[in-house]
């Protein structure tokens, strides 16, 4: 987030290559960092603290030394374990058969969701992402929705029966039986797009979440697409 600058070493001249806004500026992501003191002997700060004090303080003859000291350390390290046999198997990475790449047991390479996803943090090694779970709000609404529905239309059919069995005319209990007419079994009814069979249709704050989600979904599998375009 800060000016960078082109330098011809030929000519000398200096030209500015990116200088960000303030508007850039606020929009950067806010790191995160593990403390020092709560960091394990093999976290990279912790690991390589020599190192970097060396570099910062522009002592590259002590840099490479205190480099070379933590290479060997693990060129033994791994020399006593292929003589004793013993495997190593890394906590937070898995070695690819085919490629036999090294990869990252808890990549998550699908695009960033704005409207679903709220944070992206670190935990033991784990890279995990916050949610606010908008398609679980969404599904326990829509079956609170139903089950509302249901209710409404078993109390019509029961009273529906209450009013066939009582004293009137054969002729109009018949015309009453025929008006109140129901499907025999209401949990065999399908809630597919929003359509139930018998039922009133979604409330307005369950058919608008419905829709919001289906643009959401169109809007991540496009997203997906242009990243595996990208990927390639």
């Amino acid at each position: 987030d800060g000016e960078v600058h082109i330098n011809e070493s030929k000519n000398g001249n200096t030209e500015m290559f990116w200088n960000p806004t303030s508007e850039v500026r606020r929009q950067r992501l806010k790191r995160h960092i593990v403390l020092f003191e709560e960091q394990t002997d093999f976290e990279s700060e912790r690991l390589w603290q020599h190192v970097t004090s060396a570099i910062n303080k522009g002592d590259q003859h002590k840099a490479t030394q205190e480099k070379f000291v933590l290479e060997e350390e693990q060129r033994n390290a791994a020399r006593e374990r292929r003589e004793s046999g013993t495997e190593w198997k890394p906590l937070l990475f898995r070695q690819d058969a085919v490629t036999n790449e090294w990869r990252y047991k808890y990549e998550d390479l699908r695009p960033w969701d704005p409207l679903n996803d709220i944070a992206q943090f670190e935990k033991d090694g784990i890279l995990q992402t916050m949610e606010r779970h908008l398609s679980t709000r969404m599904s326990n609404h829509k079956a609170t929705c139903i089950n509302n529905q249901i209710t409404r239309h078993k109390r019509s059919a029961k009273d529906c029966r209450r009013r066939k069995t009582s004293d009137q005319p054969s002729n109009h209990s018949q015309n009453t039986e025929s008006s109140c007419s129901t499907p025999e079994s209401v949990q065999e009814l399908s809630d597919d797009d929003g359509k139930y069979l018998g039922f009133e249709s979604l409330c307005a704050q369950c058919g608008k979440e419905m829709n919001h989600l289906k643009e959401i979904h169109s809007a991540v599998l496009s997203l997906q697409k242009a990243q595996q375009d990208i990927h390639r």
